[in-house]
């Protein structure tokens, strides 16, 4: 059975991060862009990251530029943005494609798990959202429009199982 900690990624810097090392914690996976017009979740990201980071979630960010070329930057100018504007201290990892033949396959995975609106498996646009338990099974699929802040119930229910 596959989990989210059979996955590897690189992070925003190029350097390697092993899934798997975020064993028993609470994961908040979001696809991101520097120029939407959802961009200002951010914000309410990196509060639940202060919020809930002690008490066993980590929020992490995969920048995307596959929705109306919204995130062109380069790894380091989307970092520099995030910290810059929004105080991003979150994991963010290197830009990847979340949708087609090249995506990243954790988010293939994440997709196959849990499906959008009307079973859809793509992900539709920016800042959609996928809750992780403690034992690496997704428990939840969140669209663009679900403010970081209204998740903070299955958070703390994900944090308590």
């Amino acid at each position: 059975m596959t989990t989210v900690y059979d996955f590897e990624a690189h992070d925003i810097a190029g350097k390697p991060i092993r899934l798997a090392d975020a064993r028993g914690r609470v994961l908040l996976i979001v696809n991101t862009a520097s120029a939407c017009g959802f961009t200002p979740q951010f914000e309410g990201l990196e509060k639940l990251w202060k919020s809930y980071g002690e008490k066993g979630l980590t929020v992490i960010g995969f920048p995307s530029n596959q929705f109306g070329q919204q995130d062109p930057g380069n790894n380091d100018e989307i970092a520099s943005f995030c910290q810059l504007n929004y105080g991003v201290s979150f994991p963010m990892m290197a830009k990847v494609e979340v949708n087609g033949a090249g995506a990243h396959p954790l988010w293939k995975w994440l997709t196959s798990e849990k499906k959008g609106i009307l079973g859809t498996q793509g992900i539709k646009w920016n800042f959609t959202k996928f809750l992780v338990g403690r034992d690496g099974e997704v428990i939840a699929r969140y669209a663009p429009t679900d403010k970081p802040e209204s998740l903070v119930k299955d958070i703390e229910a994900a944090l308590a199982a």
